[in-house]
C-alpha cells in the first residue's frame, strides 16, 4: 500500500473513531449517571481550624426508599471509618412505609448520632417518635430546636428543626467548638447575629447533575446559591453535602456522588 493510501485510511479511521465517540458519549454518561453514580459513595475529608481534636462523619439526604443493600453499605463504611459521633441533616424517607425498615438499618451505626428532619421527613408525615427512640439508643439525639453538649463539654450540637422559621438556640459554651445541624442552607443567611465553629446542611443533594465548568442543572428552593461544598458564610463556615440518595423520580446523579463527609474540628 502507498504512502498516499495509508494516510487516507488513516484520515478515515480517524473520524469514523471520532464520529463513533460523540456518538457514544450520551450513551456513556447516560450510563454512569443512572447506573454507576446514584450508589458511588465518595468520602470528602474536611478540616476546621489548626488542631483539629474531634473526628466525626457528616451525612444527609438518605431518601430511603427500600434499597437495603446500598443503605447498608452506607453504615458499613461510616463504621469503618470509626468517627467520635455521626451528623444526620435531614431527610431519612420520603414515604412513611420505609421508615422502620431506615431505621433497623441506622441502629447498626456504632457511633452516636445526632440529627434534624428535613422537609421529605415532615412530609412523609410519620411520627418522630421511633426516630428519637433510634437515635437515642445509640447515645445520640433526635434535635428539635435542641442542643447537646458531648466529649465532656468540648463540643455543642445545635439542632434546628427543619422549616423556614425555625430559630436556634444560641451557641452556650464559648470554650466549646459550636456546630450547628440544619437542613435547609439558606438558613445560614437568617440565623440573626449568631456564630458558629461550622454549620452542616443537605437538601440540595448538590444538584445530582452538574455540568463541568457550569455547575448544577437544578437545585431546590432553600439554598440560595449553596448548593454544595464549603462556604463562608457571616454566621460561620457553611458545608453543604450532596446527600446520600436522591430526589423522587429523579433517580441519577453525574459529576455529583453521593458522599459521606469525615470532618476534623
Amino acid at each position: 500500500m502507498s504512502l498516499g493510501a495509508t494516510m487516507k485510511l488513516a484520515k478515515i479511521s480517524r473520524r469514523k473513531f471520532l464520529a463513533a465517540t460523540l456518538l457514544a458519549a450520551p450513551g456513556v454518561v447516560l450510563a454512569d449517571a443512572t447506573l454507576v453514580e446514584p450508589a458511588w459513595l465518595k468520602i470528602s475529608h474536611q478540616k476546621v481550624g489548626r488542631k483539629p481534636a474531634h473526628r466525626f462523619v457528616h451525612i444527609t439526604d438518605l431518601h430511603h426508599k427500600g434499597d437495603r443493600r446500598y443503605l447498608e453499605s452506607v453504615v458499613e463504611t461510616i463504621n469503618a471509618l470509626a468517627p467520635d459521633f455521626v451528623c444526620f441533616t435531614g431527610d431519612i424517607i420520603e414515604k412513611g412505609r420505609f421508615l422502620a425498615e431506615a431505621l433497623e438499618i441506622l441502629a447498626g451505626i456504632k457511633a452516636m448520632m445526632f440529627g434534624v428532619p428535613g422537609n421529605h421527613d415532615y412530609e412523609s408525615r410519620v411520627s418522630f417518635e421511633p426516630i428519637k427512640k433510634c437515635f437515642a439508643a445509640g447515645g445520640g439525639a433526635w434535635l428539635l430546636n435542641e442542643r447537646r453538649d458531648i466529649s465532656g463539654g468540648k463540643i455543642n450540637l445545635i439542632g434546628l428543626a427543619g422549616n423556614y422559621n425555625a430559630q436556634p438556640l444560641p451557641p452556650s459554651l464559648p470554650q466549646a467548638k459550636n456546630i450547628l445541624l440544619m437542613h435547609y442552607p439558606c438558613l445560614a443567611n437568617r440565623l440573626g447575629g449568631l456564630k458558629f465553629d461550622l454549620i452542616l446542611a443537605g437538601h440540595s443533594h448538590g444538584g445530582q447533575v452538574r455540568i463541568p465548568f457550569y455547575g448544577p442543572v437544578l437545585v431546590p428552593i432553600g439554598c440560595d446559591g449553596y448548593d454544595l461544598g464549603m462556604f463562608q458564610t457571616n454566621a460561620g463556615p457553611l458545608y453543604v453535602n450532596p446527600g446520600i440518595g436522591y430526589r423522587k423520580n429523579f433517580n441519577c446523579r453525574f459529576n455529583c456522588r453521593p458522599e459521606i463527609t469525615v470532618f476534623e474540628i
